[in-house]
């Protein structure tokens, strides 16, 4: 009793940062709960977009005035000056997180304060404070107006003892959970055999996050009206729940990411190589369908806008108004419900694919990518798959937060520019540019034919990340056992692409058509036209360059 007292006192916040997890628990909202807290939900959407326009307004000023400019032909090497002179100008033009929470007490009046209380207020001009922080320092170009209906869709406190804040009851009254919120109870569903939600629930609250989300149908658990559910998130001090199937494993794992691969290279173990998410396969036809119709029924609603070859018309700078009827809304809602659902399989699939990396070893070494330029030059696999939030991901999962250990573990990064592991050779120090259709390493020295991304993988597993520059010394001790651990990795490639697997180019195989060795005595397949009978025997052909 005394401990569920000590978990639930909520009234002294922390006065250090302490680290922090998430438990998201489903909520039980009736129609009238739902339409008032939609109304509350459009609230704050209309109050964070007069806390965006109010900053941009500022950050326009500030950017006009000559003391940026002066302040930015400051030399670089002089960072106390320059730190000086941006943080006097962000506080005489009122750009600062301090000054936004002054001007939200303007903004937050008449029928807006009925449902927006002043910390839930401070909240939101925090959070437009950060986007318009992020255009400020060029990290993004703009910053997003939340439209109506599809705008606000959570809120968030940062006490748990006013405002929006969850209840938990002690042991004798049920162990009943509550969000309270502007008069409104909502029960949550907590299942108290689940380990997860037990173990979350025995931490402190730190703050609720209310969350609105698009539910599958109108029958969904807790959906609304509206076919919109309602999920609390519960800020807790700790460290999440491990569970005993997700093992972690002491040693360095080398990685080498790709848009569409991944290949794992441990320093004591078994390589890999594999496609990234390859069970993530999009309804490509379904999509296009749902496509097509909306553009038929954005056609048929906007008829001005069109010439008589279907083309848009050129409107200039004045803004068109289109017209959606209440057909081409729900055929938009059902494309948004497949990609959804796509998003929610890849986000499992990343969790699934961290845990076996972490599996292998708790000290990862991989490349910094430019994930940006990858968008766009291999958009769809990027899109796809979304390799930058897996690595993201990892990163979470195997930095313990704030020095506290959780796995133990760390994410090395090692420039590309420094290390350029896919153009250098161990045997000889050299370095020599391949192009990205080339996936075999093979150089006069003797080293190779070996996959280039199982290479990459080999020489990131035995990199020191103190000093990230590969030397041909640190490697020679681990060659001869490792190049037996690639090739079977490489038969295991072969094996699946007997047995009718999809895989893609990069991969190397012979019949994907790349750039083989310059040994390779044989010449790459061309397609061609086979018979029934033909495409059996071509299956019984060897994948693999002769010489490996």
């Amino acid at each position: 009793m005394k401990k569920r007292q000590a978990a639930n006192d909520h009234t002294q916040a922390p006065t250090i940062r302490t680290p922090t997890f998430l438990l998201e628990l489903s909520l039980v909202v009736n129609q009238g709960q739902a339409k008032r807290l939609r109304a509350h939900l459009e609230a704050a959407r209309q109050l964070y977009n007069a806390l965006l326009s109010l900053g941009q307004q500022r950050l326009r000023r500030m950017r006009a005035d000559p003391a940026w400019q002066e302040a930015r032909t400051l030399p670089r090497t002089h960072k106390a000056e320059r730190a000086v002179a941006f943080s006097d100008l962000r506080k005489a033009h009122g750009f600062t997180e301090a000054a936004l929470h002054q001007a939200v007490k303007g903004l937050r009046v008449g029928w807006i304060a009925e449902h927006i209380e002043a910390v839930l207020a401070q909240t939101l001009s925090s959070r437009a404070y950060r986007a318009l922080n992020r255009v400020c320092l060029g990290h993004a170009r703009r910053v997003r107006f939340k439209s109506r209906g599809r705008g606000c869709s959570s809120i968030e406190n940062k006490r748990n003892d006013t405002g929006l804040r969850f209840v938990l009851q002690p042991p004798e009254e049920g162990n009943a959970g509550f969000l309270l919120w502007n008069g409104d109870q909502l029960p949550a569903l907590i299942d108290w055999q689940d380990e997860v939600v037990a173990h979350g629930l025995r931490h402190r609250i730190k703050y609720a996050r209310l969350i609105q989300r698009p539910a599958s149908s109108s029958r969904a658990a807790g959906a609304d009206a509206k076919s919109n559910r309602y999920c609390v998130q519960l800020i807790l001090e700790g460290t999440p729940y491990r569970k005993p199937k997700h093992t972690v494993s002491q040693g360095v794992v080398g990685a080498d990411l790709g848009p569409s691969t991944l290949a794992l290279v441990p320093q004591e173990g078994e390589a890999s190589l594999q496609v990234f998410c390859a069970e993530l396969v999009p309804d490509e036809r379904a999509i296009r369908r749902l496509q097509r119709q909306m553009d038929r029924q954005r056609r048929a609603g906007n008829p001005e806008y069109y010439d008589e070859k279907g083309r848009i018309r050129k409107q200039g700078k004045q803004k068109r108004q289109w017209k959606q009827s209440k057909r081409y809304q729900a055929t938009r809602r059902r494309k948004a419900s497949k990609e959804r659902k796509l998003a929610a399989y890849r986000k499992s699939l990343h969790g699934h694919k961290v845990h076996e990396v972490l599996t292998q070893g708790n000290t990862i070494i991989l490349e910094k990518i430019s994930y940006k330029a990858w968008q766009k030059q291999f958009g769809t696999s990027v899109g796809l798959r979304a390799p930058g939030m897996f690595v993201a991901l990892l990163k979470r999962t195997a930095v313990p937060p704030l020095g506290v250990v959780s796995t133990g573990g760390t994410l090395v990064e090692v420039p590309t520019r420094t290390t350029a592991l896919s153009q250098w050779c161990h045997g000889c120090g050299k370095r020599v540019k391949k192009p990205l259709s080339e996936r075999w390493h093979q150089c006069e020295c003797g080293v190779g034919p070996v996959q280039r991304d199982l290479y990459s993988a080999f020489l990131a597993a035995y990199l020191d990340p103190a000093d990230p520059i590969p030397s041909c010394a640190q490697y020679q001790p681990y060659w001869e056992g490792a190049e037996a651990r690639l090739r079977a990795a490489h038969e295991c490639l072969i094996q699946r692409a007997k047995e009718g697997q999809d895989l893609p180019r990069s991969l190397g195989l012979t019949r994907a058509r790349v750039r083989l060795p310059k040994s390779s005595e044989e010449p790459p397949l061309e397609p061609i036209l086979l018979l029934e009978g033909e495409e059996l025997e071509a299956w019984a052909e060897p994948l693999e360059p002769p010489l490996f």
